[in-house]
């Protein structure tokens, strides 16, 4: 049992390798073949939610020799195949391996080359399993890159009729955010040292050594004391912006969300789950994971410029949102609103904010993934996404209606769904945030209270235009049929996941509040060590 993380990532990454043997004249033996990985990837993600205690911080860890190299006088360099889960990464894999599932599912639409998509769609999905596991900066940097390729591939490929911009949009930007992210990870690496190396200087990638303060080498570009013409730490300080600003590019943050409503609209529906449910993702964990434990006094300083970032998407996601004419474009909108929300709590340093933060990924993961999906639903049917094409619809669609209105109103934060518990936390984080520690204005919280009144209006307009009032759409009435089998099994399990987590949050907020009262705590520990 102890491999059983690392049979989560490389099981997708043996079965691509399998696939590519496979003929690609037996269409439908690459769709059982991807459903079956998926299956075992929830069998394994049972057995390790069976063995995870949710108050013992990191566990189920692996550790193996990765990279090890002798640079003499400069010491050795170490990096390591480190995985392990917490309260943080535990309920992102959860939700990854979920999500795939369902979107291997509504992948049996897809006609043009399924070898070549399915292989790109198990590749997809070592790399997010591995990205979320890793506790070495190197490793996770390494998987975070390599599933871009495949996701590159499967907009620029499968997407709609601009798919060639959106790809090389999405690629453009990730790739700027990521070369960000390197040049800090170059800095991490001449600044950390292995406290257990004993005298030899072992140069290291490790997360949990990068976290202590006390294993910064002395005098490195890093270091505690480094100063230079712009003041003393300031090394320091641009290292936790070029991160924050690597991070909010993957999240994305207004104003660099433009290569999200390109790739949505025009990528498959699966994919556009997939980016929406779990790649976003990324830009919280990585701030959760590394740049907030490893630059406290960053997190510090830069916490007003988060919080304003969060505001302004949260407020700019909404108007955009309440404009749009395309289905698919109104739900990135929201994506980049609800994603603001995040980064205000996080920006809060409170355990309320942080707490409701990691629970609104989990719980968009689940909603974006259901609007996605319905948004599929239509498209399959008539191949048109505009919002003033459809009219009447619950007159000839009563079920798919039910499933619009549950996602609807738990992505507008209704008391009782999923939605409502993470954007209410974070709002308690960002109310209390002055009290307990003077970080962000009262104004913040009041203005992104605001965003919850614009997500109500945007989805009551839509449902009022699209689903009631005379039946009103492009093709023939009897066309419209309402969900079909294969449809009913990707929109159940997500709708019966927003009520239970909406009822029942204590389930899950027994894994996150550990790591949100651990992490708060030793984020101010060490801003303290810091500067004293």
């Amino acid at each position: 049992m102890r491999h059983l993380l690392s049979y989560l990532i490389f099981t997708p990454l043996l079965a691509a390798v399998v696939g590519l043997l496979i003929p690609a004249t037996q269409k439908n033996t690459f769709r059982v073949f991807a459903l079956l990985i998926s299956i075992i990837q929830i069998v394994i993600m049972v057995l390790i939610a069976l063995h995870y205690e949710h108050h013992d911080g990191i566990q189920l860890s692996e550790r193996l020799p990765w990279i090890s190299m002798d640079l003499g006088q400069w010491g050795t360099m170490k990096a390591e195949y480190f995985v392990a889960l917490d309260g943080l990464s535990f309920p992102m894999v959860a939700l990854s391996v979920a999500i795939i599932s369902i979107a291997v599912i509504s992948s049996w639409t897809i006609e043009k080359n399924q070898k070549g998509y399915f292989i790109l769609m198990l590749i997809l999905n070592g790399a997010i399993m591995g990205s979320f596991c890793a506790l070495d900066f190197l490793l996770f940097y390494v998987f975070f890159e390599f599933l871009l390729l495949p996701m590159y591939f499967l907009i620029g490929i499968w997407g709609g009729p601009r798919r060639e911009h959106a790809s090389i949009k999405f690629f453009l930007y990730t790739l700027l955010g990521s070369i960000l992210i390197l040049i800090v990870i170059i800095a991490l690496y001449l600044s950390f040292q292995d406290p257990t190396s004993g005298k030899v200087l072992v140069h290291t990638f490790n997360m949990l050594h990068m976290q202590n303060p006390e294993n910064i080498i002395p005098g490195s570009i890093l270091s505690i004391d480094s100063t230079d013409l712009l003041g003393p730490y300031s090394y320091r300080l641009w290292a936790f912006l070029l991160l924050f600003i690597g991070f909010a590019i993957k999240l994305p943050a207004v104003p660099l969300h433009t290569w999200l409503p390109d790739a949505h609209v025009e990528a498959p529906t699966p994919i556009s789950v997939i980016l929406a449910a779990l790649l976003l993702k990324f830009g919280a964990y990585g701030l959760l994971r590394f740049a907030y434990p490893i630059f406290p006094d960053g997190a510090i300083y830069f916490s007003w410029l988060v919080g304003f970032v969060g505001v302004v998407s949260i407020i700019y996601g909404a108007l955009n949102a309440l404009s749009s004419k395309d289905l698919k474009r109104l739900i990135a909108y929201s994506s980049v609103s609800h994603m603001g929300f995040v980064l205000l709590g996080l920006a809060s340093i409170t355990v309320e904010g942080v707490t409701g933060a990691v629970y609104q990924m989990f719980s968009h993961g689940i909603i974006s993934a259901m609007l996605f999906l319905i948004t599929g639903v239509l498209y399959d049917r008539t191949h048109d996404r505009l919002i003033a094409n459809y009219s009447g619809l619950a007159s000839k669609m009563k079920v798919f209606t039910g499933f619009v209105l549950i996602a609807f109103f738990a992505s507008l934060g209704l008391p009782g769904l999923a939605g409502f518990i993470g954007e209410v936390m974070i709002l308690f984080g960002a109310f209390l945030s002055q009290k307990a520690n003077g970080l962000l204005p009262i104004w913040m919280a009041i203005v992104a209270t605001f965003g919850l009144l614009l997500g109500a209006g945007y989805y009551l307009w839509t449902i009022q235009r699209m689903f009631y009032g005379p039946f009103s759409v492009k093709i023939p009435a009897a066309e419209m049929n309402d969900l079909n089998h294969r449809e009913y099994v990707m929109l159940l399990p997500l709708a019966m996941a927003a009520l239970f987590f909406g009822v029942l949050p204590q389930t899950l907020l027994n894994f996150i509040n550990p790591f949100a009262q651990q992490f708060v705590e030793a984020l101010f520990k060490s801003a303290s060590f810091i500067n004293p």
